[in-house]
């Protein structure tokens, strides 16, 4: 049972990852018709907003401190943090300890404007083409900008620590009656899904109850019925792009301690997360968070020792398999619309 339920757990862990990811392209999908392949790239520019933000905030100035010398018997150059200077020590060294969760409100405007700059500057001269050229403009679009992240910031992974509060384990089996030690968990990764879902609960409730989610869902429905009210759908589909685009850089953000950040991430992240959307269902948001914890769970069970000495290798394709035999027998998906991906 505790085996059962620390894979559970990892399975919460990796479905959050892939339900949020999920859940932007199927915002764009929705919205939009189109088929973005350089969403992974979203998730990847995230992570190293975090990346960024950590190296921004321990720039440093050196002083000379004569009280203390080197081995050689000279002073010693010492490296102080400019917001160590700024704010103190003490408040200094948490801001930079702190900085993943701080990257949170640096990568929300730079994450929109990113995908703003997307969708007006290309994407937007593709919504009538075939989803093929939407596939290839996209997929190219993700390796420049996979290119770039490895100009500027090398090919090896970026270690970026959690704060140091969560950098422990937790004894979950503790609170479940098990033996102390029995379910050791990371805090972080706890942290993770449950950050996960605040984030898609904002995005269901922002689409749900708010008069610009309701237009919004209304153009996902019938576009050119909300267009002869005299509301301008297309400005607020862009808008969208942007919130799409800014819950990808999230999940990267927060993402940056499980998995050292590095300039192929996103491709990582991107077939999986087709999968997730195909298999919830192409447009449908409540199907990509379902299919997404779904496939993590799965996934996570397929990697126990005993599953994979009874079928090697299961843990690579078990995603795969339960998405051919779902869209073999349900080609719209999970909670897909009736006609959707049927013709």
């Amino acid at each position: 049972m505790d085996a059962f339920i620390l894979q559970l757990l990892n399975g919460l862990d990796k479905g959050s990852a892939y339900a949020l990811i999920a859940l932007g392209l199927t915002l764009i999908f929705g919205t939009l018709g189109v088929v973005n392949f350089a969403h992974g790239a979203l998730f990847m520019i995230g992570a190293f907003c975090s990346v960024t933000l950590s190296r921004i905030l321990t720039l440093s100035y050196e002083t000379v401190d004569e009280t203390q010398k080197d081995f050689l018997g000279n002073p010693l150059v010492v490296k102080t943090p400019y917001v160590e200077k700024w704010f103190g020590p003490e408040t200094g060294a948490a801001i930079i300890d702190w900085a993943v969760p701080l990257a949170i409100l640096f990568a929300i405007p730079v994450m929109i404007f990113v995908g703003y700059v997307m969708e007006r500057g290309l994407i937007k001269h593709f919504y009538k083409r075939p989803h093929a050229d939407q596939i290839l403009v996209t997929f190219g679009l993700a390796i420049v900008l996979q290119e770039v992240i490895k100009y500027f910031y090398g090919a090896n992974p970026i270690p970026t620590p959690a704060p140091g509060a969560f950098t422990g384990s937790f004894d979950f089996g503790v609170l479940l009656g098990f033996d102390p030690n029995a379910i050791i968990y990371p805090y972080w990764r706890l942290v993770y899904f449950f950050f996960a879902g605040i984030v898609i609960s904002a995005v269901f409730g922002f689409l749900q109850f708010t008069t610009f989610g309701m237009v919004v869902r209304a153009g996902m429905a019938d576009r050119e019925t909300v267009g002869l009210l005299g509301i301008n759908i297309d400005k607020r589909f862009t808008i969208m792009f942007g919130i799409a685009a800014a819950v990808a850089g999230l999940a990267g953000v927060m993402y940056t301690p499980i998995n050292s950040p590095n300039y192929h991430m996103g491709m990582d992240f991107l077939v999986l997360s087709f999968v997730v959307v195909v298999v919830g269902g192409m447009g449908s948001l409540p199907g990509a968070v379902l299919a997404g914890f779904m496939l993590g769970i799965l996934e996570s069970f397929a990697s126990m020792n005993w599953i994979k000495d009874i079928v090697p290798g299961i843990d690579q394709i078990i995603i795969y398999l339960v998405a051919i035999i779902i869209l073999l027998t349900r080609p719209r998906g999970l909670m897909g619309r009736k006609g959707v991906m049927e013709d």
